[in-house]
């Protein structure tokens, strides 16, 4: 098949092009390269069947493609908050000019939700049809309204235009090709161990995160793009629930470093429990993560550590 990637030279969206291409498809990467690089996809570049666009979604673009997986959207706090406006139009308009691509080719379409969706949940595990508590005015809101509203165009243009559609929402994912300056609990943690640093915990280290590694997670996605007459969303995260402090105690132990933690105020609209309920996607997919914390961990430390020895 003909399959378009935006956001494609990602972190996320990097080794999806990887697996697709593997595959045998033939892969087209677009990307405006605000958060992604050149670097997630060189070794790419060689084969016959990937194309690389650079381009911003939010601006019209004509492709003729069999698939679309819809990654385009800075997705951690650091550059989502940098320019929000921009944030808002990548998950709106971009999301307009996908569907309109979907539409007139008849191509599907997976759009890349995200956990943040739920809010700062009251109920714990998250499943699908909780509707979240999410502050609409507030600094976090340009992703997360953004996201839901992503959410809505799919399916009303599912309903309307009987576009094929799949949802997916994504919790927290970590793995090799984690931008450095991102902001993220994973590679904040990790990067502050292997420089001899203290680790920054913000709170009191009890709010709660479930991370899930890169491969299965991709795995997930291109299993709900394949399935039948299953639109979603569906829940793609690791259940496997964690508190902050034990995470930053367990990168230290796995690091070897003597790093000690230090805390600091919990930024606004900071969820306190995260951790997804993948009872849809063990039943409709047949998916569930196989790769354990402890060996994601490793293969991430090695990525780091290489990263930062160059």
């Amino acid at each position: 098949m003909r399959i378009l990637i935006t956001g494609g030279a990602g972190f996320l969206g990097s080794h999806l092009c990887e697996r697709l291409l593997g595959e045998g498809h033939d892969v087209i990467c677009l990307d405006n390269f605000f958060t992604g690089s050149k670097n997630n996809i060189i070794h790419l570049l060689d084969n016959h069947n990937f194309e690389l666009i650079r381009h911003d979604i939010t601006e019209p673009i004509l492709l003729e493609v069999d698939r679309i997986y819809n990654l385009a959207c800075p997705a951690s706090p650091v550059h989502y908050q940098y320019n929000p406006v921009k944030t808002v139009k990548t998950s709106v308009l971009g999301t307009i000019n996908m569907l309109g691509i979907a539409k007139r080719v008849r191509a599907r379409i997976l759009q890349a939700s995200t956990s943040e969706v739920y809010g700062d949940p009251n109920i714990h595990p998250q499943t699908e049809d909780y509707w979240g508590n999410v502050n609409p005015i507030g600094i976090r809101s340009c992703y997360d309204e953004g996201k839901r509203v992503a959410e809505t165009l799919m399916m009303d243009y599912h309903r309307q235009n009987k576009v094929d559609i799949r949802i997916i929402r994504i919790f927290n994912t970590y793995g090799p090709r984690m931008a450095e300056n991102d902001g993220r609990v994973v590679s904040n943690f990790i990067l502050q161990a292997l420089k001899g640093e203290d680790i920054t915990v913000y709170g009191d280290g009890s709010q709660t995160r479930s991370f899930c590694y890169v491969s299965d997670l991709v795995e997930g996605i291109v299993r709900m793009m394949e399935c039948e007459n299953l639109t979603g969303p569906v829940n793609l995260g690791n259940p496997a629930e964690t508190t902050i402090l034990e995470f930053a105690e367990r990168i230290i132990k796995l690091t070897g470093e003597r790093s000690k933690i230090i805390f600091k105020p919990l930024p606004p609209d900071d969820p306190r429990q995260r951790q997804p309920d993948i009872s849809l996607a063990e039943q409709k997919l047949g998916w569930k993560p196989v790769i354990s914390v402890e060996e994601g961990l490793k293969k991430t430390i090695d990525y780091f550590s290489a990263l930062i020895s160059k």
